[in-house]
């Protein structure tokens, strides 16, 4: 396990091919009172490894949705720039290589399984015979061929958010967003969700942004793990895991898996006490 400060942030990639980029990036919004902007996110400057498992974490309200929604191009920052394979990202258009899961069932209720995940691939105008292929496979993968004809509200929670992995899955983006993905679901499900998800990484060889509140989550599935301040979110720390690209959930049982997560709660307790402190309206000098 390995950290790096603020200021090391960007020569830490300088080794390694940059997938996404992020430089002295910012974004607020007009304040409740109507006066003025209130920050949110930033100042970032960052780099993602193409094909890196990369998290974020932070305390509630620090902008880590906000920071996944900058990156997938459907909010315009407020200052500074983010490059997706070295070409900008524009807020208001998703580039093409993106695709994104959220913590909100995404699934099309009147559409089945199938259907779901065929959706995108039949409004890009894909050949029918390919998006069968690409749709069998999916189902496949994620283990849905039994349920290919149901509707979500025949799925459990965590066969919807496969359901909606799958449908992005099969638009093959070389950068998968996530925000929240697991969130509703029991502990223990989140462990195997995690194992198909890191096997979806490495069959994909696809760059992800995980965005989780859970340091567990965030300690078992990373290559890397940003720890993000209380607003206005900034990556206060970067820590390298260590772990082998053939991880699974097993990997909870490694004396160093205990270490990583208290190493992460103890760089994000004062920050998310100084959280605390703005929702209750308390914050201190």
């Amino acid at each position: 396990m390995r950290l790096a400060t603020a200021s090391q942030m960007v020569a830490e990639t300088a080794t390694a091919e940059a997938h996404v980029e992020c430089a002295a990036l910012t974004r607020s919004f007009p304040a409740v009172n109507g006066t003025g902007e209130l920050p949110v996110l930033g100042p970032i400057s960052l780099s993602i490894r193409r094909g890196e498992f990369f998290s974020v974490i932070g305390p509630s309200g620090c902008g880590k949705s906000t920071f996944m929604d900058v990156l997938a191009g459907l909010t315009t920052p407020t200052g500074g720039t983010v490059r997706f394979e070295d070409k900008p990202v524009v807020g208001g258009t998703v580039p093409d290589g993106i695709g994104a899961v959220f913590q909100q069932d995404a699934s099309l209720p009147w559409l089945s399984v199938w259907e779901n995940i065929a959706f995108g691939l039949r409004r890009r105008g894909t050949d029918p015979v390919e998006i069968k292929r690409l749709v069998d496979y999916a189902l496949g993968f994620m283990g849905l061929t039994p349920f290919a004809h149901a509707y979500p509200n025949q799925l459990s929670g965590g066969m919807r958010q496969r359901t909606c992995i799958a449908r992005t899955l099969v638009m093959k983006p070389r950068l998968i967003l996530l925000d929240e993905p697991f969130a509703a679901l029991d502990a223990q499900t989140r462990l195997l969700m995690g194992d198909e998800l890191l096997r979806l990484w490495r069959e994909t060889n696809a760059t992800v942004v995980l965005i989780t509140h859970a340091l567990d989550e965030a300690a078992m599935l990373s290559d890397r793990v940003g720890a993000m301040s209380a607003r206005p979110g900034r990556f206060i720390e970067l820590i390298e895991t260590g772990w082998s690209r053939d991880r699974d959930s097993t990997i909870v049982s490694d004396p160093g898996y205990g270490a990583l997560s208290s190493r992460l709660w103890s760089v994000l307790r004062k920050e998310s006490m100084k959280a605390l402190d703005h929702s209750l309206g308390t914050e201190k000098e």
